[in-house]
């Protein structure tokens, strides 16, 4: 195996990352001045978490990933677990739900690792399916149908003090912490020889073995990162809804973090998963408000940008920003006339 891509500098803190934090840390202070709630600030930035997570398997590394509910739901429900059976505390929860996840990307990735195109997504939806199977008929230890309860809001404990989490505004800072922790974390993978091995990967996996890059364990690492931290999500999620239920880790719900990714422009920009967040909550919220069909329009939309902008909001964006001004091209001269 040859060596990875020499290091390049890297900006830690960009332009747009400081502005979607500023932006972010404001959102409660505004959000029910122009008719919203403080609950959809916390649902933003847990799904927001989760899709950048999931935009590490299917942006970067090109691997198209139908079954990642599957980690979402297994950490809401190691959080809740942990919870009523080792420790009311909420970093060992959280610990809880990175680790049951990753550690079920690892089993995952093992099988579909040396996989590629459309055998590798019908083998994340098996694994998908055989996840939520187990977390409907488990009913000793899942509640079944009827999920989790009574999971607790936990207080974020530093040592020299103990912040409370009850409120929404309290939990929406605690979980936007976890946001920025897991958001640059991934910025520096992507930006690391490794993240260059997995982008390689993702323009020509049989290239990138080729010249000798190990490509079975790169995307057997990208797939339990990324499932750990979608895990860390989900747990998250739980402690939101002080439940856990196996409807997140169905295939409908993995759908939805596939369109979020793509309508925001994952595949193009670092920053698109966080769009198509926004851009799906508001659409549940804001035309949910006037149809229960809202899915329809939202479905209307995606097709509409797959068909004609298929990399996403974001890569609009990105093109009027890059656009050129227009020169008009020299009109020939017509034939026999001269200067």
């Amino acid at each position: 195996m040859i060596a990875p891509p020499p290091r390049t500098t890297v900006q830690t803190f960009t332009p747009t990352m400081l502005i979607t934090w500023a932006l972010l840390a404001s959102l409660p202070l505004w959000i029910e001045k122009v008719g919203l709630y403080q609950y959809l600030g916390v649902e933003i930035l847990i799904w927001a978490t989760y899709a950048l997570a999931f935009n590490l398997v299917l942006g970067h590394a090109g691997l198209p990933s139908f079954g990642h509910g599957a980690f979402f739901g297994i950490g809401a429900y190691a959080f809740g677990l942990a919870q009523f059976n080792i420790a009311a505390n909420l970093w060992v929860c959280m610990l809880a739900a990175l680790m049951a996840a990753g550690l079920a990307g690892a089993l995952v990735a093992l099988f579909i690792s040396h996989r590629r195109g459309i055998y590798f997504s019908l083998m994340t939806i098996a694994f998908g399916q055989v996840f939520w199977f187990i977390a409907m008929k488990a009913h000793a230890v899942t509640g079944g149908e009827d999920g989790l309860l009574k999971i607790a809001r936990l207080p974020m404990d530093i040592g020299i003090a103990a912040f409370p989490t009850e409120s929404n505004v309290a939990l929406y800072y605690a979980v936007f912490a976890v946001f920025v922790i897991v958001s640059l974390a991934l910025w520096r993978i992507v930006h690391s020889p490794f993240g260059r091995v997995v982008k390689a990967i993702k323009q020509n996996e049989e290239r990138a073995r080729f010249v000798g890059y190990d490509v079975w364990t790169a995307k057997f690492a990208t797939i339990v990162i990324s499932a750990a931290l979608s895990g860390l999500a989900g747990g998250l999620f739980a402690m939101a809804q002080r439940s856990a239920f196996p409807d997140v880790m169905s295939l409908h719900y993995s759908g939805y973090i596939v369109m979020m990714t793509l309508v925001g422009g994952g595949l193009v920009s670092y920053w698109g998963p966080v769009i198509g967040v926004v851009v799906f909550l508001l659409a549940r919220d804001l035309i949910g408000a006037w149809t229960t069909s809202w899915m329809l329009w939202f479905g209307l939309l995606f097709v509409i940008l797959v068909m004609f902008r298929p990399d996403g909001i974001a890569g609009f964006f990105e093109s009027l920003r890059r656009k050129e001004p227009v020169v008009p091209a020299p009109v020939p001269m017509s034939e026999g006339k001269g200067a």
